[in-house]
Formats: structure tokens, C-alpha cells, sequence
């Protein structure tokens, strides 16, 4: 289908969201056709539709859940890309069980939607919804940022499946939580959700851990234990840390995925159950494939769907909103009122890398709501350790000093290569991270910030692959 016969319904009542994408549509050579309510799309729905819908979640009226649930009910098959300002797990899990094409969190780039139309005209008919409402208690899952964005994306486009998920990331990233969001969002949810963290157990009895013992097994086994799969049949276990696994187990856990049984230690009769497996490691398994030290067939087994769990130094934008969200948590565990971050403070907390993640931000917010004094937190209460004053001082004063030795250096070991050729670009990129995290992820703020027209910003962006 042509792009310019594309026929593109967009429904928003946002009349500046409608002006833009009007715009953008038009420039692409679409035929876009704007709806301040979904109440006025279905009147329009009586006499022709649209190759692809664009609709907003929040409306009065009709809102855009309630719009994808009537479009299902009432046969229609073209594709819906679902936009929000709400940018939350729940809003991507219930977009995709929708039926929704794609989810596209507000403020999104022009181009990207434009080119995500572009991919829902090819793909045509959107697949049939299913169930949008939930009760299921969900787990905590904070962040505006793009690499945050993708892994709610996958959750959701995941809620139907009962596949095998590998998760990766540095420790404190919060694997757990993106497994436990994967099984409260599956088939199985109504069953248990088994963790276990194969590091937490010696070797010698994480066998038993997982598979269970007869009665006699080996010495101290005085009766049958029931192993983690058996715990988890119908459900989900969860396998933390899985890139320590011994060879030995490594080859048990293969069978069990492979043929849905096992056997307990010193059992006589196969077990069969029904578990979907999620695994999680620090590690870069490909690595420890190759040097042997992890199965590759079991590699292949767990990867079938992959998920990266960002470190917070890539999330900065995240950093308020989980400040905000683990203060109050803070301060709910020890029965206080909730302590206010002022602004100085925050930008101290939002420039810091958090070498342990969302994990450290955590312990940082229980401490800082026990040691601040009052009700705010200042920034002569946050410890050098976290990037307070002190460090914030050193910095600050040290930076155009550093900057000079560095140039010393570079003219003295001169490679050829023009000094400015080499220091802007880093120089650049460092300013652009920086007020991208102090404008929370919008581009115009940054922009202005920056000193630049937005186009600029974008297009350094792109240059120093920022996106």
C-alpha cells in the first residue's frame, strides 16, 4: 500500500497533539483525518475507516480503553497505535491486550510516529483483543525513560505467552521486579510465582532446592521435601543469577524444559509439571558460552525472548519520579511523615551514577528519610558517597582544571588528529545528557536549555547516538 493513499484517523483532545500530527502526516503525503472524541470517530466509523487509528487513552467520554474494547467487539480490524501521557506498565499491558498495534508514550519525536504509521500501514489488520481490565496486583514498575519504555513493551506484548524469558542487567536494576511483572501479566497469574536465587544456596543442595528429595535421600534428608519446580507447577520460577549454575544442574534444567519432568533426589518415578521459567543473570551468558563454562544449548533454551534491564546511570530522567515514589515508601516502613527533596538537592541525587542501581536508590531513600533533619532534604544532607556537597564541590571547582591538564596531555602526545576534532564531541554529548536528565527526557526544554533550537538538539542526537 502507498504511503500516500495511507488513510490515517487520529482521535486526541489535545488539539495541539491533533495540529502536530495533522502536520506531520500531511508532510509525509498520508491522508490524516482528525477527532477531538472517540464518540465522533464511531459516528465517522458508520460510513468508511481508516488503514491505521491513532487514538489517545485519556478522554472524556469514550476513553481509549473503552474505544479498543467497542472496535474489537465490533469487528474492526484495521491497526491502533495508542498514545499516552501516562506512560506507566499498566497502560502498555492493557494497550497490547487491547489489541493495539504499538504503544507510544507522550511526548513522542514526529518522526518516530510518522515512521510507526508507516509500519502499521504494512502490517494491516491488528490482531483480536482480549481481556483489557485487571485486578492483579502489580509490581512497582517506575520510568518514563526510552529503555524503560521498551521493557514494558515487551511485558505487554508478552501477556498472551507463557514463553521462556532471559533477563540481563547489572545487579540492582530490578530483574525480579520485570519477572514478577511478566508472570502477573500472563496466563498463569493466577498461579505462584516461585523465585529462587541460585547463588543464595551451596551448590551441594541447590539440587534439592530445585528438584526435592525422598525420605532418605542422602544424610539429614529425615522426610520428602517438595523441590521449587513442584512449588511451581501451573506458575512461573524464577531463576536468579542463573549464569553460576554448576554444569551438572545446568544439564537437569535442560531436561526439565525439554521433556516437563524430573526426578527428586533418590526418587524412583518422573515428576511432571508445568513451569514457565524465567532466568536472570549479571552476566554476559554468550561469553560464558563460549569459554564453556554454560551450556550453549540451555543458552538457546532460556533466551527464546530477551529483556535488558537498564542501569539507572541510562534512566537519569526516572531518577525523580523514584525518589519521589521510594521516599514516601521510606517514610510508610517507618510510620513518619514523608521527607521533600528541594530542588538542589534533587539535581545533586538526578547527576549522580548510581553504581547500584535502582537498588542503592532504595537504601539511599530509607537513610536519608532516618538521618535528614526536618522535613526536607537538603543538600548538606546527602553523604559525599551519593554525590553531596562535597563531592558536588570538588567537582564543580575541579572540572576547568581538569579540562586544561587533559589538553596538555593530548597536545603533547599529538597524534595528528585537530584537539577541537576530539574535546566537542565529548564535550557536547555530556551537556546534551545533562539537560536532557534536568528537563525529565523533553526535548524542547533541553533545547532551551541548551541554548539551541530543537531541530539542533535532534539532529545531535542522532549524530552522537542518543536516541
Amino acid at each position: 500500500m502507498s504511503t500516500r493513499q495511507l488513510s490515517v484517523w487520529v482521535v486526541d483532545d489535545d488539539a495541539s497533539v491533533r495540529w502536530v500530527l495533522d502536520r506531520a502526516l500531511n508532510n509525509a503525503g498520508m491522508n490524516p483525518r482528525m477527532f477531538e472524541s472517540a464518540d465522533s470517530l464511531f459516528e465517522a466509523l458508520k460510513a468508511e475507516q481508516p488503514d491505521v487509528l491513532i487514538s489517545d487513552v485519556r478522554m472524556p467520554g469514550t476513553d481509549g480503553m473503552e474505544a479498543l474494547r467497542r472496535l474489537a467487539r465490533d469487528g474492526y480490524s484495521f491497526p491502533i497505535i495508542i498514545i499516552t501521557a501516562h506512560a506507566d506498565l499498566d497502560s502498555a499491558v492493557a494497550a497490547y491486550q487491547g489489541g493495539a498495534f504499538e504503544y507510544l508514550p507522550k511526548p513522542f519525536d514526529v518522526d518516530d510516529a510518522v515512521a510507526l504509521v508507516r509500519r502499521a500501514g504494512r502490517f494491516g489488520a491488528r490482531p483480536t483483543g482480549g481481556h483489557v481490565e485487571s485486578d492483579r496486583v502489580v509490581p512497582t514498575m517506575i520510568g518514563r525513560a526510552p529503555a524503560m519504555q521498551e521493557v514494558f513493551r515487551t511485558i505487554g506484548r508478552l501477556s498472551r505467552s507463557s514463553m521462556s524469558v532471559l533477563i540481563t542487567g547489572a545487579s540492582g536494576t530490578g530483574k525480579e521486579l520485570v519477572a514478577r511483572a511478566l508472570h502477573e501479566h500472563s496466563p498463569r497469574a493466577q498461579k505462584p510465582f516461585i523465585a529462587l536465587n541460585t547463588t543464595a544456596i551451596a551448590s551441594e543442595l541447590l539440587e534439592s532446592e530445585l528438584f526435592g528429595h525422598e525420605r532418605g535421600a542422602f544424610t539429614g534428608a529425615d522426610s520428602r521435601r517438595i523441590g521449587r519446580f513442584e512449588q511451581a507447577d501451573g506458575g512461573t520460577l524464577f531463576l536468579d543469577e542463573i549464569g553460576d549454575m554448576s554444569p551438572a544442574l545446568q544439564t537437569r534444567l535442560l531436561r526439565v524444559l525439554a521433556e516437563g519432568e524430573f526426578y527428586r533426589v533418590g526418587g524412583q518415578l518422573p515428576i511432571r509439571v508445568d513451569v514457565r521459567v524465567i532466568a536472570a543473570t549479571n552476566q554476559e551468558l554468550t561469553a560464558a558460552v563460549q569459554s564453556g563454562r554454560f551450556r550453549e544449548d540451555l543458552f538457546h533454551r532460556l533466551n527464546v525472548i530477551h529483556i535488558i534491564a537498564p542501569p539507572l546511570r541510562e534512566r537519569r530522567e526516572d531518577v525523580p519520579q523514584l525518589l519521589d515514589y521510594y521516599l514516601r515508601e521510606a517514610a510508610r516502613e517507618l510510620g513518619t511523615p514523608p521527607k521533600r527533596l528541594v530542588p538542589e538537592a534533587l539535581n545533586l541525587l538526578t547527576r549522580f551514577d548510581w553504581p547500584g542501581n535502582v537498588r542503592q536508590l532504595v537504601n539511599a531513600c530509607r537513610r536519608l528519610t532516618v538521618t535528614a533533619p526536618g522535613s526536607e532534604i537538603r543538600p548538606e544532607d546527602i553523604p559525599d558517597e551519593l554525590g553531596g556537597q562535597g563531592s558536588s564541590r570538588a567537582g564543580s571547582a575541579d572540572w576547568s582544571l581538569q579540562l586544561a591538564r587533559w589538553a596538555e596531555g593530548a597536545l603533547l602526545d599529538d597524534g595528528g588528529k585537530p584537539l577541537l576534532d576530539t574535546a566537542l564531541p565529548e564535550f557536547e554529548r555530556t551537556l546534551i545528557t545533562a539537560a536532557l536528565a534536568q528537563a525529565q527526557g523533553h526535548r524542547q526544554d533541553a533545547a532551551r536549555r541548551l541554548g539551541w533550537g530543537r531541530n539542533t538538539l535532534a539532529r545531535k542526537i542522532r549524530e552522537y547516538g542518543l536516541e
